[in-house]
């Protein structure tokens, strides 16, 4: 558990040694690092750490927001950190500014099925799923039936995703959110007739499993309903004071695992519809944006910031400095994956010189070229590039037809396709 701040209190010292906090640029640090009681202290040089402590949080009462759901305030602030990125994310993940990322429109579907992938897998990994990414994108690839509660949970939250993008547009219902729930934890809890069901009972806890330390009490199982209608209120209607839609969908985030309406997978459901708020409203890169990768690999900074919310009166502005620092790191990362994607595009022309053969038929030619034992189906084709069947056949038919490509029977209807003896041998008359 976090160390309890101590107790505020102002006085005509607490002003003065908040305008000198001001003048030398302390505040601002402070602010937008948005540090909590446990870091502040060590930052006291011109006061003792209470006074410190007290000047800031005045500071911070002076421009905070109140949101409320049920009994239970929470507030925040903007800070110059927040609003600086707010507006870096306005120009580069909204709109129609596609350009800016550098996807082609003919690319977007494959890098858009691979960011799917890439959510899922991290998603589910953070609520103990365990294998590895590789086989986790064969199995999704290649659509075959999961074979234990870790791969069913990473096949849940892939066909989530999937529903989600298809239904960006709609509102959010009580009945909505229990359809996400059940499509996410399927086949993956104690008692399956929890899916898809707000908990009936107060026997949940939210457990540090180090120490076994109870780190958050969640709001009694009859006062749900209430907060998830008022959720639903908050997620489908215009605030009378404007709260930004990013903002909006990091409280979203925030409020599901608050409220922790369901016995287990809250956090898949959380991080779901913060990736549905920003779709609907018009944030299209986030269906790029693999958000759960990067909070996966902060898991414990993750977990800090719902607990410095809760143990400073429950202000969410460090849960949005948490996030808002992710969706950065997600963003750059994006950039990072969509170099490296065009690069492969660019070893892959060579193979388009060749007669008859598409951007698609080439890239399956590298993949055969740098590993010479795969195996490929027309389903994992299909997924890959987000294609029809039948244009996946078309595809290996082709290569088939040109020599690159061998069928091997799987059974009496299925085959697959493995590179051909002749392989290099029919690239190099291609000078290849």
């Amino acid at each position: 558990m976090l160390e309890q701040p101590p107790k505020v209190e102002y006085d005509n010292s607490t002003i003065n040694l908040l305008t000198q906090l001001k003048l030398s640029g302390e505040l601002k640090e402070i602010n937008d690092e948005y540090l909590y009681w446990d870091k502040i202290k060590y930052k006291a040089k011109i006061a003792t750490p209470q006074e410190y402590w007290s000047a800031i949080k005045l500071s911070r009462s002076l421009n905070k927001q109140i949101v409320q759901f049920g009994i239970y305030n929470f507030n925040f602030n903007i800070t110059d950190y927040i609003l600086r990125l707010l507006h870096y994310f306005d120009l580069h993940i909204g709109g129609n500014l596609g350009s800016n990322i550098g996807i082609n429109d003919t690319d977007k579907n494959k890098y858009l099925i691979s960011s799917i992938m890439e959510e899922a897998i991290s998603s589910s990994q953070m609520e103990g799923a365990n294998t590895t990414r590789k086989k986790a994108k064969e199995m999704i690839q290649k659509e075959t039936a999961p074979k234990n509660k870790s791969e069913q949970m990473i096949m849940n939250n892939y066909l989530t995703m999937k529903y989600i993008v298809q239904h960006k547009n709609d509102n959010l219902t009580p009945e909505g959110l229990l359809y996400i729930h059940k499509q996410i934890s399927k086949n993956t809890l104690e008692n399956k007739e929890e899916e898809g069901r707000f908990r009936e009972n107060n026997d949940i806890y939210v457990v540090n499993y180090s120490n076994s330390e109870v780190v958050h009490n969640p709001p009694k199982h009859d006062e749900i309903n209430t907060l998830i209608n008022e959720l639903c209120n908050f997620f489908n209607e215009e605030q009378k004071t404007f709260i930004h839609p990013i903002i909006k969908g990091i409280i979203i985030h925030f409020m599901i695992g608050w409220i922790h309406p369901f016995s287990d997978g809250n956090g898949r459901t959380a991080r779901a519809l913060f990736y549905w708020y920003m779709l609907k409203n018009g944030y299209w890169l986030t269906e790029y944006l693999t958000i759960s990768t990067i909070i996966k690999d902060t898991k414990n900074q993750y977990e800090k910031a719902f607990l410095y919310t809760e143990s400073d009166q429950n202000d969410l502005t460090y849960f949005f400095t948490y996030h808002i620092k992710t969706m950065d790191k997600a963003f750059f990362a994006l950039k990072e994956y969509i170099g490296r994607k065009q690069k492969e595009v660019i070893q892959a022309a060579k193979f388009i010189k060749i007669p008859n053969v598409n951007e698609r038929q080439a890239q399956i030619l590298k993949i055969l070229n740098e590993d010479a034992d795969r195996v490929l189906s027309s389903k994992e084709i299909e997924n890959r590039f987000g294609i029809s069947n039948f244009t996946a056949r078309a595809d290996l038919n082709n290569l088939e037809m040109l020599g690159f490509l061998e069928k091997i029977q799987v059974n009496k209807i299925k085959h697959n396709f493995i590179k051909s003896k002749n392989f290099n041998k029919i690239l190099r008359t291609y000078n290849l």
